[in-house]
């Protein structure tokens, strides 16, 4: 009888041991959304990123990636993180506006010259500032646009006059310097361009060279005005849902950070690569880069800056102070200029020459 027992203790000792090494072995599964086709080079560069998360973790994590916003679309992703429907998403501050309204001041027109230097001082912001209203989240990188110029269909824009009575595509804080330089912003999403610019819905767009290739918009768009020294951008992130993050082991954790920081390098290399791609599709498609002078540069310069202005009243009815805002804003600016000595340094390749 003590010999059946015996038996007994050890047959239910090795099921619970088989149980909870099988329970312990079962992958962290996470949804990763990107809007960005999946032909995109942004698209392509997070499903590895995906990729390498699955690979390093030896079967500790399970990345499922939807790109092309097949599980959330572009403004739905901040809302869909915070709630679940996706544990990771890339998106920008302009599809959620007032989401994120401290980060929104990356998308003020404060001379960003492409998307390498504002991936850079993206990420330093962030670092010093810790805005609270990440506290849903857990930020795995930032990102910026290149600059954003305008785009039209239909005829050279080589001055601000030549603006007044077009319909162009703008969203967020974009979308405001879009009206300060004369025209009628459009906030449409990405996706609907390529149609609304076909159909005639709008005269053109507000955005970086990188869309005329990413999102093939180049085949219609004619014209781009050279008008990158506004220096606005989109401001980018890589964010998780902050209960998920919480709840990864402490190895796992280290393994996003590590990767992410490996990924922010990457990012901002991709972002003057495809604004150059983007340029070259242009040309190829029989459009052409339409410059302006430098008197004509200071003219659309002065013309948005009231986009700033309009963006401290905006934080200040929020409730912060004046000296946070002119804090965030010199600190972008001395970050600018920080980052673009190292660009020149380390000799990276730019769209533009400034």
């Amino acid at each position: 009888m003590g010999r059946k027992v015996v038996l007994f203790v050890l047959a239910a000792s090795f099921l619970l041991t088989t149980y909870s090494f099988t329970y312990a072995a079962e992958p962290i599964k996470l949804k990763f959304a990107n809007f960005f086709p999946p032909t995109h080079k942004n698209a392509v560069l997070f499903d590895q990123f995906s990729q390498d998360i699955n690979k390093k973790s030896n079967g500790k994590v399970e990345i499922s990636y939807f790109a092309g916003g097949t599980l959330l679309t572009a403004p739905k992703i901040a809302a869909g993180v915070a709630t679940g429907i996706a544990d990771i998403g890339l998106s920008h501050c302009a599809y959620s506006r007032g989401r994120f309204p401290v980060m929104e001041a990356m998308e003020l027109p404060l001379g960003f010259p492409n998307g390498w230097v504002g991936t850079y001082v993206s990420n330093d912001f962030y670092d010093k500032f810790k805005p609270k209203e990440w506290d849903q989240f857990h930020p795995l990188v930032f990102g910026t646009s290149p600059a954003n110029v305008l785009q039209t269909i239909n005829k050279p824009v080589k001055t601000l006059e030549d603006l007044k009575g077009l319909k162009i595509r703008g969203t967020g804080r974009v979308g405001d310097i879009v009206k300060a330089l004369g025209a009628t912003p459009m906030p449409i999403e990405m996706v609907d361009l390529y149609e609304s610019l076909r159909r005639g819905v709008v005269d053109g767009n507000m955005g970086p060279m990188e869309q005329l290739k990413g999102f093939k918009i180049g085949e219609l768009i004619k014209y781009v005005t050279a008008s990158y020294k506004v220096g606005s951008v989109f401001s980018f992130y890589v964010a998780m849902n902050k209960h998920k993050w919480d709840a990864l082991p402490a190895d796992m954790k280290k393994l996003f950070d590590d990767t992410s920081k490996e990924y922010k390098d990457k990012w901002a290399l991709a972002w003057n690569e495809i604004d150059i791609e983007g340029r070259e599709f242009l040309v190829s498609q029989g459009g052409q880069v339409v410059p302006i002078s430098d008197a004509e540069s200071a003219k659309w310069i002065k013309a948005a800056e009231p986009v700033i202005g309009d963006y401290k009243k905006d934080l200040v009815s929020k409730g912060y102070k004046d000296k946070e805002v002119d804090t965030w804003v010199a600190f972008i600016k001395e970050r600018i200029e920080y980052w673009k000595g190292q660009e020149k340094a380390r000799n990276i390749p730019t769209p533009y020459q400034y």
